[in-house]
């Protein structure tokens, strides 16, 4: 019985190969050809802002209050969220100066399922049409320092279930508007560095997730994924969780940040643009698509370079940091 199964899987596998490889042959050149007229058509055509409503996660500081600004200068109404409150009326006031019509801000934390569906409710008295899930913190530690394994929890908590919470409210009112979600990942996900293995799995989770989601609500709502590398942000300032507690060692991050880091304005225009012409996926700086391009085609080299090299620059701003403490 045991031999016929495996005569039978191993006939399927000569049979579906090269039926694959022949239709891919066959739709590659029509495939190539509707990618380039796509993409001549969102260079031109991109969505008018104005009016519309937007609600972004994490928008006290970084990238999420450059997101509030610029969708401001594009005149819509905003809702933004964050923990910190007295911050959080701070940007809605620049916002306001910056053109947006209507700023509400909300005091919520978005690991908090009860938190998210009330913010979504507060802000579909408004309707919703972008969704922009930016909520997030980092941890830097290697698995072999850690002393308890609960105390990252809260790394999933706020960066993945910070963004499924919030896009599970909203789905039905976006349906309506036939609005978009961002979701905020990170180059983390694709190039696997030392030391961030909580942090990596909550990012490469997001891409799962919304990957899935992308199939399930097409074409009622379109999705965009951010694959960010070293973007200027409290993260790279040095902003982790540390024993369960979130510090900002600035150190750290200089010693850390080895390449050149784009502005959060910067990256905020090209995350706003990306979403107003339905781009799949949208990478800041964008030279880190050469570092997945590596990734990709030379696996084995990548990792002996992480683990030569950026493995003992992580421990050794650690260790650094451990001795001054």
């Amino acid at each position: 019985m045991a031999s016929n199964y495996y005569f039978f899987h191993t006939l399927t596998t000569l049979l579906i190969s090269p039926l694959v490889l022949g239709t891919l042959c066959v739709i590659f050149p029509f495939f190539c050809i509707f990618r380039i007229v796509l993409f001549l058509y969102r260079l031109v055509v991109s969505e008018n802002m104005k009016g519309k409503v937007v609600l972004i996660t994490g928008a006290s500081s970084g990238i999420g209050e450059e997101l509030a600004y610029e969708y401001a200068r594009r005149g819509s109404s905003i809702v933004i969220v964050a923990r910190r409150e007295e911050q959080l009326q701070k940007v809605a006031e620049k916002a306001m100066c910056l053109g947006s019509p209507d700023v509400l801000s909300i005091r919520a934390d978005v690991s908090n399922v009860d938190d998210c569906k009330r913010l979504v409710d507060q802000t579909v008295n408004h309707f919703v049409d972008h969704l922009v899930n930016n909520a997030g913190i980092t941890s830097l530690c290697s698995i072999n320092d850690v002393t308890d394994i609960t105390k990252f929890t809260s790394v999933m908590d706020i960066n993945f279930w910070g963004s499924v919470y919030p896009t599970y409210f909203a789905i039905p009112h976006l349906k309506k508007t036939r609005g978009k979600v961002f979701v905020n990942s990170s180059s983390v996900a694709i190039l696997h560095p030392p030391s961030l293995s909580f942090y990596t799995a909550s990012k490469a989770a997001l891409i799962g997730f919304y990957e899935t989601m992308r199939l399930e609500l097409a074409p009622e709502i379109s999705i965009t994924i951010a694959t960010l590398g070293f973007t200027d942000s409290e993260i790279t300032r040095g902003k982790h969780l540390k024993d369960g507690v979130l510090q900002v060692e600035s150190e750290l991050a200089n010693n850390v940040v080895v390449l050149p880091v784009i502005s959060s304005s910067d990256c905020a225009k090209s995350i706003v643009s990306a979403i107003c012409r339905k781009k799949r996926y949208i990478t800041e700086p964008k030279y880190f698509w050469v570092l997945f391009f590596a990734k990709t085609v030379c696996p084995r080299a990548f990792e002996w370079f992480n683990r030569t090299f950026m493995s003992k620059l992580c421990t050794g701003a650690l260790q650094s940091q451990a001795k001054k403490a």
